[in-house]
């Protein structure tokens, strides 16, 4: 787990062009370095000219009330066919993005229409990044990185070209699993979700806070909410550490401890002027707490209800009726994050506009030096 995000690394390893990059084996046991498929027990061995891969699939559901357990996945061998249609590439898996919205997806229902359930016995998919190892597709050439959102959890697959999208490693420096991350539906989310929903304007002193601030979303919509123009941002989190590297590398004016500090104290300290912005990421007890804090005409971007993955309630699920009458009362409104297709997403970093990349030896994979033209040059923040 690294700053809120799973990365789940699949018996692969990297191109000479990328050497920085290291894969590690989950199905095998293959060290990094080695080449998959020389060892007669590794994965993906060509055995009778049928492609052996491995693939995690849905062994059970959790039940809408109940915690998922590492005995709803199950590993297993499946073939690739060894002929591809017209239109189709053969892709070799690098990296895949486990994120929280895919508990919903754990479920017969997920109670989202753009959101599909996984099916038992069947593959699960989600983010995911490859390399291409063959191709029948114009648009896609051998040892073509490319990207979907729709990736199948398996160490080779067969993708029709329409479903996936070529990536630039050199916009991310060659890191790139940021692809899921900063550069890639993660960002685009707490960008969209802050410009498109924040209300945020230059010069009008607002106050963000961020719910799940440590997590992957939290993290950067907390540095955009800086550039965008906030005067003040605070984080919420549940870890002294967390609560440190907000402040002193996300830029973040102060966090607070969930666990260890009252929270409504700590929100009348460190907001004095009320909350204008919400970036909500969890939900329930600690969602209502901060919109008893929010001004008049202020806004909550609905980013994530982590909190609230386990119960059997709709989404977003209902504010409690006190919380609910603030809301209206104050006309405060609560609208969901946006995220994009990847075209969206491709146009934003060929205009330079998102661009996530770690310093020499400093910051993570979560700390932004934001390269679009923004007027903000405030004290201390990163350039």
């Amino acid at each position: 787990m690294k700053q809120g995000r799973e990365w789940l690394r699949l018996c692969v390893f990297p191109p000479p062009a990328v050497p920085e990059i290291h894969f590690l084996c989950i199905f095998c046991s293959e060290k990094p370095g080695q080449r998959p498929g020389l060892e007669p027990d590794s994965c993906s061995i060509p055995a009778g000219g049928v492609m052996i891969i491995q693939r995690v699939v849905l062994n059970s559901r959790p039940g809408i009330n109940g915690v998922p357990s590492a005995e709803n996945f199950r590993t297993e061998e499946a073939t690739l066919p060894d002929k591809m249609s017209e239109g189709q590439v053969k892709v070799r898996t690098l990296y895949l993005s486990v994120d929280p919205y895919m508990r919903c997806r754990m479920n017969e229902d997920s109670g989202s229409d753009y959101i599909l359930p996984w099916k038992l016995s069947e593959v699960a998919s989600g983010g995911g990044i490859g390399i291409v190892e063959e191709s029948k597709e114009a648009c896609f050439s051998i040892g073509d990185f490319v990207t979907s959102f729709n990736w199948p959890w398996q160490t080779k697959a067969i993708l029709d070209g329409k479903q996936i999208e070529k990536i630039n490693p050199q916009l991310v420096d060659g890191h790139l699993s940021y692809f899921l991350g900063a550069a890639g539906l993660t960002g685009l989310t707490a960008l969209l979700g802050i410009r498109e929903k924040g209300h945020v304007t230059h010069g009008a002193n607002q106050t963000m806070v961020v719910s799940g601030a440590a997590g992957a979303c939290g993290s950067l919509a907390g540095q955009i909410g800086l550039l965008e123009g906030c005067s003040r941002v605070v984080g919420i989190c549940g870890t002294n550490e967390k609560c440190s590297v907000l402040v002193s590398e996300m830029g973040f004016d102060a966090a607070i401890n969930y666990k260890e500090e009252d929270v409504v104290q700590r929100l009348h300290v460190l907001c004095p002027d009320g909350v204008d912005v919400y970036f909500d990421n969890v939900g329930g007890d600690i969602s209502d707490k901060v919109i008893c804090q929010m001004n008049p005409n202020s806004h909550i971007i609905l980013c994530g209800q982590i909190s609230q993955y386990n119960k059997d309630v709709p989404y977003p699920p209902p504010l409690p009726p006190a919380i609910e009458e603030i809301r209206k009362a104050r006309n405060i409104t609560r609208y969901f994050s946006l995220t994009s297709s990847s075209h969206h997403l491709v146009s934003i970093e060929n205009n330079n506009q998102l661009r996530g990349c770690t310093g020499e030896g400093k910051g993570s994979e979560n700390t932004l030096f934001f390269h679009y033209q923004s007027p903000i040059h405030r004290r201390g923040r990163r350039e």
